[in-house]
């Protein structure tokens, strides 16, 4: 685990995909008084040490099926952290851990996670806004948008879901975030930070090409 801020760590660079050695993935762990949340998904046993010894798990939160692996079980029963999934991943999420805390609207977790469901990269794609104490706003946005060698992309497998994630990107648009970490990258960066206006006048090219 890597310290980026300073409630918030990025964990060590996983390569999940066969034949695609520039695809990179990382979890990011957030530290809270009231109990660690992980977002994402890591498979890295020596990443899960450094979870323990920095006070364990209680929520692990999923963008959506991408993140589905045996670490779901790993991390569930290491921890007795409540794994969090949308309603429309549990096909493929629980079929490798029993999801606790189901999603299926937009709302507030913890005082200050904010869910935003994104459909489009997948019918259950979820977006998470956190409020840090510490004065940023870290938006992890999945694979609904992600970074490709430093330029913002998206990806959609059906076009019969591509106005859904149109309209998710909309409404990403209009956040502020000072912070975007998307759970895969091609290259790196891997994540970045926001001048204020910059998120919205990023989000319209990708628009642009999705139309």
């Amino acid at each position: 685990m890597r310290q980026i801020y300073p409630d918030l760590w990025q964990s060590k660079t996983e390569n999940p995909i066969p034949g695609a050695p520039q695809v990179n993935t990382h979890a990011y762990l957030l530290t809270r008084e009231d109990g660690n949340v992980l977002f994402y998904a890591t498979g890295n046993t020596a990443e899960h040490e450094r979870i323990a010894e920095m006070g364990g798990l209680a929520r692990q939160y999923l963008s959506h099926r991408d993140e589905v692996g045996p670490h779901l079980a790993t991390i569930r029963e290491r921890f007795g952290s409540m794994l969090v999934a949308h309603e429309a991943e549990l096909a493929d999420v629980g079929a490798a851990a029993p999801v606790d805390l189901v999603l299926d609207k937009q709302e507030v977790h913890l005082g200050n996670i904010e869910v935003i469901p994104t459909p489009g990269h997948s019918p259950g794609s979820t977006c998470y806004l956190v409020h840090s104490p510490h004065g940023r706003r870290y938006l992890f946005t999945g694979d609904t948008v992600f970074l490709n060698d430093g330029r913002w992309k998206t990806l959609v497998f059906d076009d019969a879901d591509r106005d859904d994630l149109r309209r998710s990107l909309e409404v990403l648009r209009g956040l502020e975030p000072d912070v975007i970490l998307s759970s895969a990258s091609l290259g790196e960066p891997s994540y970045k930070e926001m001048a204020p206006g910059e998120w919205a006048a990023s989000v319209e090219p990708v628009l642009r090409r999705l139309s």
